[in-house]
């Protein structure tokens, strides 16, 4: 498995979504809304000097999909130059059930 984060400008959430629809993978998710930081494309701090926010979304897929993610952000980046989207992977280790 792979761990792949995408983090991005809140504003384009859905055309990453439907990038990544369209590749046919990545249909498990986690999402974080309103995430603040600053990158790259200036800060995204929610407020009212920096009202923007990021949001993250983490997969976990199988390495053979990790492409087809990407080339899903390269459309999205390519679409909203502007917007800061960034992509990481990382190997993940095996899934492990919680004891009960």
């Amino acid at each position: 498995m792979t761990r792949v984060e995408l983090i991005a400008n809140r504003s384009i959430e859905e055309n990453i979504l439907e990038a990544i629809a369209q590749e046919k993978v990545g249909g498990h998710y986690t999402k974080y809304p309103g995430v603040l930081g600053v990158g790259n494309s200036g800060p995204r701090m929610g407020d009212p000097v920096w009202p923007e926010e990021n949001i993250v979304f983490v997969f976990w897929c199988e390495e053979q999909d990790v492409p087809a993610i990407e080339r899903a952000v390269l459309e999205v980046k390519a679409k909203f130059p502007d917007e800061g989207i960034k992509m990481y992977s990382m190997p993940g280790g095996q899934e492990r059930a919680r004891p009960q």
